[in-house]
């Protein structure tokens, strides 16, 4: 038979045993206290052994879960200063105000969320007290990603210090008025108090990461010495079941980035029902940080706990707190005391022998009422523990009751996330509860009353004193006055303007190029933040790398394998490029933070993130929005774009839609620029607008995408045509005429446009003299910059003419007079050139690369789309067949004659 303590096989054989006596000898130990004292005294006893080699620093492996239990004991905890009575009725009066204002919403059908403030409560109240750095004292202040759903109670907080009043509460969810407060936190809806777009949850953790991060870029790089500032991100613990929201958490650990704390409401409930109704959702969220290095602090039970844990000598009490699934701790919120004697204690004579001892009433304070998150020396214990860990982030996991004080209709019930309102009789028994001053007569037919301190109430003077003595309001975005960027100097872009001669160059290397030349600007180019997800080399930037450095905390502790070559691997502490590794999303998430540095740091900075086009707004877009929201500045580049230019790598790289995809965002500027002048002109102009002097009317609040090609071609020199840069960046110009191609149309020849855009204006190239020397039609040559800026502002005109005024679009203004039919053609769907359709008065139609992608050669993935030189000179043909300018036979004989 097999001896069951007997090592067996396994990674041990490989370590040499210096002594195996003495290995021996402690294995008989822990074999005798196991049958003696049971399993869980020799568990116990090796996870303290653990802890002991992990104090001493003696290299192990990390226990990744300790027991369901406070990480901090209540005899450790340090006393909360200041008035632990008037922060309570503080907490009070924004529990009343925040239930309150969604009630007297809900009459209007808006909504809201009652019951995540609720369990959030003291989350809130005791880093408002005592934690959170406003912006007006030294350094930027904290950053604050607070809970989405929360929103009510932060705004109820903001009324309580008088930031708010009456008028703006009783518009919660209605905006369109004016002085209405948004849904959720959103800077650009509310932009003096929110910083930050939380609630598409997971992206608020995956930020706040990130954040974190670029704070400690723009200490180590001189730009500003954040050290001070602190990020907090509120998180819900079903929000964490987002990919996003654990993401990047090894990032956090493996960069040390101490200045970074979660606090995750563990209400143990999600927008259904339960997180993990038959596990532990506190357990496994502690296993998953402790093991990316993270410091976790549990603080789950509440003061009325101890005397249950006093009475605990088996460990029993221990063992069945940790293996009750979470659904069943919600369900004891909800039972009575004799429920709970049974389902709880009755599973282990220990317990039940406890249990006697215990008054029904004691047994419903601890299970009902006793939480670590709704004690503010419970918080107070957790975030002083945090702050003070040093070399690693720290998550708090906060166990709560999910609409606590709400009642107990409210309390624990698996639909309290859809439920928007009390009734008054509720109303008045939370009042009793929290013990409010607030009257009977108050509820004037049936309206449930704010509650609201006078001025110079004893609650009112505190709150402020201590956000006073904090540095100011929080939450509250800045935009700091700070005055305009210079310029960099015209000869970076004046460059393009003569074009690459014979030389090709591919749309990609030319915007590569022009930001070489921009961040040597003595004024401006430390600005500039390159960010690029593992892919520098596949768009030509690996020259940047020993000039500008690859950001790392660490610096560079080895030699990199090409130190030998021109362009070697080079990682710096003050390192400007952000390169990191596979990760769009956390490309994008550094890409926001830079963005909105002007704002949250009064620093602004000057981000570009390159990235695969297709691997942008079809992957991330939700955190293009979020940029957008944010009223982030910078530029997203979207590189080897374009369904065909991409040779062999086929559908899942081949993008076909992502200008279609950014037109839909109202912050985004899309351009699909066919030269390397135009790139050169479109960049200029941004930095005028986002970080320069903006023109009467323009929004500064804006970032630019631009789609950029892999495929290298002759770069002509800049057109002699007189406001040709506005022009560019309005979206359409005439690039040539027939005539002035040099293909000598005769007199009489049938004519028609063709509008190109990106890549495709080499088609349409090739399509003018096809339909010149064969067919002897005349083609005119325009590139088309931006389809959706003409969209917009044909889209602008249209509403100027519903207030009176005449205004032409300018697609119109530019295509006036000019003769025959318009023929479109990008390397997009035809969704893209569509969106001009309607403001054209010329004959109108468009080709596009509709469908899936393919791996082949670009000519013939362009045969495949009809896209291709030939194809347009068969659609050019069928429009002017159809206007009888030619022959409808010409459209067959083209066809023939091209194998189409």
């Amino acid at each position: 038979m097999t001896d069951p303590h007997a090592i067996q096989p396994s990674e041990l054989d490989q370590l040499p045993d210096r002594d195996p006596e003495e290995t021996a000898e402690w294995q008989a130990s822990l074999d005798a206290v196991a049958e003696a004292a049971g399993p869980h005294r020799a568990a116990y006893l090796m996870r303290r052994t653990l802890e002991r080699a992990e104090g001493n620093g003696i290299a192990l492996p990390k226990l990744l879960e300790t027991d369901y239990v406070n990480t901090i004991p209540t005899p450790a905890e340090p006393a909360v200063p200041g008035d632990e009575a008037l922060e309570a009725r503080i907490t009070a009066w924004n529990r009343w105000n925040a239930a309150a204002m969604v009630t007297r919403g809900s009459k209007h059908g808006v909504g809201g969320h009652i019951a995540t403030f609720a369990s959030a409560a003291w989350l809130y109240e005791v880093g408002f007290n005592h934690f959170f750095h406003g912006k007006e004292g030294d350094g930027s202040g904290d950053q604050l990603y607070i809970q989405g759903h929360a929103s009510p109670g932060i705004y109820a907080r903001a009324f309580l210090d008088g930031r708010l009043d009456e008028t703006h509460l009783d518009n919660f969810r209605q905006e369109a008025g004016g002085s209405g407060l948004p849904s959720y936190p959103h800077p650009r809806r509310l932009p003096w108090l929110w910083e930050f777009p939380t609630v598409s949850m997971g992206l608020g953790p995956l930020s706040a990461i990130y954040q974190a991060r670029f704070n400690r870029y723009l200490t180590h790089r001189g730009i500003k010495d954040l050290s001070s500032s602190h990020v907090w991100a509120f998180l819900g613990d079903g929000e964490m079941d987002e990919p996003e929201a654990m993401a990047a958490i090894s990032l956090a650990a493996r960069e040390e980035l101490d200045n970074l704390t979660f606090v995750i409401n563990c209400n143990l409930q999600r927008l259904d029902g339960p997180v993990r109704a038959n596990f532990k959702i506190v357990q496994e969220l502690e296993g998953r940080f402790r093991g990316a290095g993270w410091n976790v602090v549990k603080s789950l039970w509440g003061t009325a706990w101890d005397e249950l844990f006093a009475l605990d000598t088996t460990g029993a009490l221990v063992r069945r707190l940790r293996e009750v699934p979470d659904a069943q701790l919600q369900t004891y919120q909800t039972r009575d005391a004799a429920y709970i004697r049974e389902d709880f204690f009755g599973k282990d004579p220990a317990l039940a022998q406890m249990a006697q001892l215990l008054s029904d009433d004691k047994i419903l304070e601890c299970f009902h009422l006793s939480r670590g998150g709704h004690e503010a020396r419970k918080v107070y214990a957790a975030y002083r523990a945090a702050l003070a860990h040093k070399g690693a982030p720290t998550v708090i996991l906060a166990q709560t009751v999910k609409g606590f004080t709400l009642g107990t209709g409210f309390a624990s019930k698996n639909a309290n996330h859809q439920m928007k309102k009390l009734t008054v009789d509720e109303f008045k028994t939370m009042r009793d509860l929290l013990e409010l001053p607030i009257p009977d007569s108050d509820f004037a037919d049936g309206t449930v009353p704010y509650g609201r301190p006078g001025a110079d109430s004893p609650e009112v003077r505190y709150l402020q004193e201590r956000r006073a003595a904090l540095g100011g309001p929080a939450p509250a975005r800045r935009v700091h006055p700070v005055a305009p960027l210079p310029a960099p100097a015209d000869k970076a872009f004046a460059a393009f303007d003569k074009g690459s001669g014979s030389q090709n160059v591919a749309t990609t290397m030319a915007f590569v190029r022009l930001v070489k030349d921009l961040v040597r600007d003595k004024e401006t180019g430390k600005r500039w933040v390159p960010i690029v997800p593992d892919e520098a080399r596949t768009f030509g930037m690996e020259s940047l790398f020993p000039s500008l450095g690859i950001y790392s905390p660490k610096g560079q502790t080895y030699e990199p394998v090409d130190r030998d070559q021109l362009m070697y691997y080079k990682e710096a502490e003050n390192g400007q490029i952000l390169n990191e590794g596979i990760t769009e999303a956390g490309s994008m998430a550094d890409f926001i933070a830079a963005a909105s540095s002007y704002s949250t740091h009064g620093e602004p900075m000057i981000p570009f993130y390159i990235f695969y086009s297709m691997f942008g707004w079809q992957r991330t877009a939700d955190q293009m929005w979020q940029l957008g929201d944010q009223l982030g500045r910078g530029f997203l580049i979207g590189a080897t774009a374009g369904r065909t230019t991409l040779t062999g790598e086929g559908l899942q790289h081949a993008d076909g839609h992502s200008p279609a995809i950014a037109a839909t965002n109202p912050a985004a500027l899309t351009y699909d620029p066919a030269f390397a002048y135009e790139i050169a002109v479109i960049v200029k102009d941004g930095l005028r607008r986002m970080y320069g002097q903006p023109a009467p009317g323009e929004d500064q609040d804006v970032f630019y995408y631009l789609t950029v090609y892999n495929e290298p071609l002759p770069q002509p020199a800049k057109p002699a045509l007189q406001g040709v840069d506005e022009a560019i960046v309005k979206g359409l110009y005439r690039f040539n005429t027939a005539e002035s191609a040099g293909l000598s149309p005769a007199a009489n020849a049938p004519r028609i446009q063709l509008l190109g855009s990106g890549t495709a204006i080499h088609w349409a190239l090739d399509a003018q003299r096809l339909l010149a020397e064969e067919w002897g039609v005349a083609a005119d040559v325009w590139s088309a910059t931006s389809w959706g800026e003409l969209r917009r502002d044909a889209m602008e005109a249209d509403a100027a003419l519903l207030r009176g005024e005449d205004r032409v679009p300018y697609v119109r203004q530019a295509l006036q007079g000019a003769e025959g039919p318009v023929l479109a053609v990008s390397d997009y769907m035809r969704q893209v050139p569509d969106q001009i359709a309607q403001w054209v008065e010329q004959d109108y139609t468009s080709l596009g690369t509709d469908g899936f992608g393919l791996s082949d050669t670009r000519d013939a993935a362009r045969r495949h789309f009809g896209v291709d030189a030939q194809s347009i000179v068969v659609a050019a043909l069928a429009q002017l067949a159809r206007r009888g300018e030619v022959q409808a036979t010409a459209v067959k004989e083209a066809r023939e004659r091209y194998g189409l």
